[in-house]
């Protein structure tokens, strides 16, 4: 395995980043979007597109913090689009006939597929629906477990002590950590951390400067400081920081029943949710900018180990899926000359391809990519 800490910081922070779906892996560069999955034949479809997102159109949401709100459900936004995609392609001859012994046309489940690729109602309410059980599991759930253990021990700790929120952020981070543990033993979702793996290796393959091969990318590791688990490390920590500080500040329900307190406390976190987001995001970027010096590797350590549960190790194949989403995302960059359009100049499209060497290189560098 490589060392990766012996890589100096300045080379290994890009922004380009990624997702792992069924059967492949979605990578986005600030401007270009593509999907890349494994078809039941052994073919790579590509799924490309130019991203062309709000910070390009409204300069506000460059600022800090507010980049990281619209980070947050712009991931999720592509996260739903992509694994739509991802399970069509790689699972389109079973849902046909699921959907043909329903009555459904051919046409209309072709029809119904394509509409769920794409950025509309369905998709904000698959957010909405995704951040409502995000919500219920990590904000409602923790909070009334630890009320109920503060009346269970005959405590009466307070929403404005320290002690309440650090029981609910423990809780919060075992729920996490159970949920995560669990969903990791069905046979799909080890497939899906396997490609998060291969995801990780592919863009540590290319801020390491080397060659996008697969030789090259198995002698990483599966970790990567800016993943997505180590994002949420830090939600956890500065909630826990924020929530013990502004509820000592802010007398959220004081003087209101015992459950109207709890639910407004309840509503006021979820009002935070953004702004944590938004400090999360900061901080991650600064690691990441920053992951090889003593503060760095300590801040990244507990992410890293939550890692342990979100990758597993690819096999040659689901790395060479990872590399043609990095090597279409690079292209699409440097052939179209993405970085100095002023508007969407690239129509989405789709390409079959037998492996990841039928796309064209680029010279295209990290430092392309900086931040």
């Amino acid at each position: 395995m490589v060392n990766l800490s012996s890589k100096p910081a300045s080379e290994k922070f890009t922004s380009i980043g990624g997702q792992a779906v069924i059967e492949g892996v979605m990578m986005r560069s600030p401007n270009a979007f593509v999907v890349a999955v494994r078809k039941p034949d052994g073919v790579i479809r590509l799924r490309r597109d130019q991203w062309y997102g709000l910070n390009k159109r409204f300069n506000i949401f460059k600022k800090p913090l507010l980049r990281g709100i619209l980070i947050l459900v712009e991931t999720m936004a592509n996260g739903i689009v992509s694994l739509n995609y991802s399970a069509h392609i790689a699972m389109n001859e079973e849902l046909k006939q699921e959907a043909l012994k329903k009555g459904i046309s051919e046409e209309d489940f072709l029809a119904q597929q394509k509409n769920k690729e794409k950025v509309g109602w369905a998709t904000f309410f698959s957010i909405v629906a995704s951040f409502i059980f995000g919500i219920l599991l990590f904000v409602f759930l923790p909070h009334g477990l630890t009320a109920l253990i503060e009346r269970w021990v005959g405590e009466s700790w307070g929403l404005q002590s320290f002690l309440f929120h650090a029981i609910d952020g423990i809780i919060k981070a075992t729920v996490f950590i159970l949920y995560v543990y669990i969903i990791g033993f069905f046979p799909d979702i080890k497939r899906v951390f396997q490609y998060h793996g291969a995801e990780h290796k592919a863009i540590s393959t290319f801020e390491a400067k080397e060659e996008l091969t697969v030789e090259n990318a198995q002698r990483y590791s599966t970790f990567h400081p800016r993943c997505g688990t180590t994002f949420i490390f830090f939600l956890l920590l500065i909630s826990i920081i924020l929530f013990t500080g502004i509820f000592v500040i802010v007398p959220v329900g004081v003087g209101q029943p015992l459950i109207i307190k709890h639910l407004m406390a309840i509503l006021f976190k979820i009002a935070l949710t953004f702004p944590i987001a938004g400090i999360s995001y900061e901080l991650i970027k600064i690691l990441g900018k920053n992951s090889t010096s003593v503060w760095g590797r300590m801040m990244s350590a507990p992410g890293m180990m939550l890692q342990r549960l979100t990758t597993r190790e690819p096999d040659d194949q689901q790395v060479e899926v990872a590399l043609a989403s990095i090597k279409a995302v690079l292209f699409l960059e440097e052939r179209h000359g993405l970085k100095s359009a002023d508007q969407k100049i690239l129509e989405q499209d789709e390409l079959d391809i037998s492996s990841a060497t039928d796309i064209e290189l680029t010279m295209l560098k990290p430092d392309d990519f900086k931040e």
